[in-house]
């Protein structure tokens, strides 16, 4: 991706948001969603986000997976103003760089695990031999080798979601966006899938941004930040880390 000439840099952040925005609607009908958003989000953090429903998160979350742009301010990734790009740049950024896993798990039925894991890498036309092997190192990851010719419907919630954290890192994402990961998950799994989160967090370096209301799941983070009535109400270091 190329800078433009109104393209701000940072040299420390990864992602950053400068005085952002969001405005749904217009005149009496308006809904400000974010207020003037300020963040830095360092390579190789671990970050936490949450807040109340109509907090901002969300919305937080779908600008920085580029699946919505600000009314006003810059988001910057790695220096490139995000604003600056056209649909399909963003389109690329997001397949390039960006992971995203979900409470829904959004896994294709009637194809395979190793089939689902795979589907980023048909996007990108990589070909078949290589979706594989790639598909298949992701699996092992998610310790999940052995079960890539089951559909989801044959697979405990846990290991649907495992499929769908493969997925997610099959492409060597720099950062996983992952909202709300264990809403769908008991407290034994829940725990399961933030300990795999951390490990690739602390061993492949991943930027992890984690969106979600249970305190107990955001202690596996590095940093809290609380959203508040479209701001950013506290940003803290997590002094109790799992």
């Amino acid at each position: 991706m190329k800078t433009t000439s109104s393209t701000q840099i940072s040299e420390h952040s990864l992602i950053e948001f400068q005085g952002v925005t969001k405005v749904y609607g217009r005149g009496s009908a308006a809904m400000r969603a974010l207020r003037g958003i300020d963040l830095h989000i360092g390579q190789g953090e671990f970050v936490a986000v949450m807040g109340p429903s109509g907090s901002g998160k969300s919305t937080c979350m779908n600008i920085l997976g580029c699946l919505d742009t600000p009314s006003n301010g810059a988001y910057l990734f790695e220096g490139v103003n995000v604003g600056n790009l056209s649909r399909d740049q963003r389109a690329l950024l997001r397949r390039h760089y960006l992971g995203f896993v979900f409470q829904g798990f959004n896994l294709l039925n009637r194809t395979s695990a190793l089939e689902n894991v795979e589907l980023p890498l048909v996007y990108r036309g990589i070909a078949a031999h290589e979706r594989r092997k790639s598909a298949l190192r992701a699996l092992e990851a998610v310790g999940l080798l052995g079960w890539e010719t089951h559909s989801p419907g044959e697979l405990s919630g846990g290991q649907q979601q495992r499929v769908a954290i493969a997925r997610a890192i099959v492409t060597d994402p720099k950062v996983l966006l992952a909202d709300e990961p264990t809403g769908n998950l008991d407290s034994a799994r829940s725990r399961e899938v933030m300990e795999m989160l951390g490990a690739f967090n602390r061993e492949y370096g991943i930027t992890i941004v984690l969106v979600t209301h249970d305190a107990d799941m955001a202690a596996y983070a590095k940093r809290i930040i609380r959203f508040l009535d479209g701001i950013i109400d506290t940003d803290e270091e997590n002094g109790k880390m799992l």
